[in-house]
């Protein structure tokens, strides 16, 4: 039997231990505590990796407190748009949606168009169409609704930019949730999720739904899940550029992201982080900024909740 393991994260950015009153920070750590376990329990009955994710990143799309499902931010318009990705290490399978809204976890849709489509990514309203006919969970704009997204929206949605997730005045923070996974049987997977950025105007879309940049899993090298600024992420192709940098050079997982994370993207401003696991059931956790909402447990024992550096 392989070694197992998980790793998620909630987002990465500028967040502070003084920004964050003990109530908040032990509020996030319960949302972590819960996905990690939603998806580690399923590796520890023998579950697959596939699965593993889908449940974490579930949990952390029912959180309102991460950037994703019911947590998501505003756009220009004052509306709600989806992005989700996912990736079968094992079979190469992929599937995304870019732009959704109303529905409910848009990762589940993201499984869907892998599984039941011949598409890798769908968008806007045949994207929504393609939920319905699926029979996934579909909420109106209330169920998105927050007090702490909306006024994030207010203090920026008469300016010509878009903001950061959570307090811009306080916290530059990139809200994205995700999760990567090696099962019992040495198969790895990998989710991202996000509501993209406050006030995004044009329909925007990031690294997330981007097979390669925000999102990849092969079992040959690892499984990425990335959360950054975006445009950044999608420029440097940072999830595939880790699994080319263990293939090509040899490098081991925690060197292949930090080579990324730490100079690649450094050079070219990109700010964020990304979890990646192996085959071999190593896990990685690496960021470039002040921060990142993380968790980590594998069947060896080892396992880590963690925000600051």
């Amino acid at each position: 039997m392989n070694q197992f393991a998980i790793a998620i994260h909630g987002g990465a950015g500028t967040i502070l231990k003084k920004d964050i009153t003990s109530s908040q920070e032990a509020a996030y750590i319960k949302g972590l505590e819960e996905a990690l376990q939603a998806g580690y329990a399923i590796l520890e009955k023998g579950g697959t990796a596939l699965a593993a994710i889908t449940a974490a990143t579930l949990s952390l799309e029912d959180c309102s407190l991460f950037n994703a499902g019911k947590g998501s931010v505003f756009t220009k318009t004052g509306t709600h748009e989806m992005d989700a990705a996912i990736m079968d290490g094992k079979t190469l399978g992929a599937g995304a949606v870019a732009g959704v809204n109303s529905v409910k976890n848009p990762v589940e849709l993201a499984i869907a168009i892998m599984q039941k489509s011949e598409h890798v990514l769908l968008s806007g309203d045949g994207a929504l169409q393609f939920a319905i006919q699926q029979g996934l969970k579909i909420e109106d704009e209330t169920y998105f609704f927050s007090q702490f997204r909306y006024d994030q929206w207010q203090l920026v949605k008469n300016e010509d930019t878009v903001a950061l997730d959570h307090n811009i005045h306080v916290e530059k923070k990139f809200g994205t949730v995700g999760a990567v996974a090696c099962d019992a049987f040495g198969n790895l997977a990998a989710a991202t999720s996000t509501g993209g950025m406050t006030n995004k105007n044009y329909n925007r879309i990031g690294d997330t739904p981007i097979i390669g940049a925000g999102t990849y899993a092969n079992n040959q090298t690892c499984a990425i899940s990335c959360t950054g600024h975006g445009e950044l992420f999608l420029k440097a192709v940072a999830a595939y550029d880790v699994s080319c940098l263990m293939e090509y050079k040899g490098m081991t997982l925690q060197e292949a992201m930090e080579m990324v994370t730490l100079n690649k993207l450094v050079k070219i401003n990109g700010e964020g982080g990304m979890v990646g696991a192996d085959a071999k059931g190593n896990t990685a956790l690496v960021f470039n900024s002040e921060g990142m909402y993380r968790a980590m447990q594998n069947s060896k024992g080892e396992k880590q909740i963690a925000i600051y550096r």
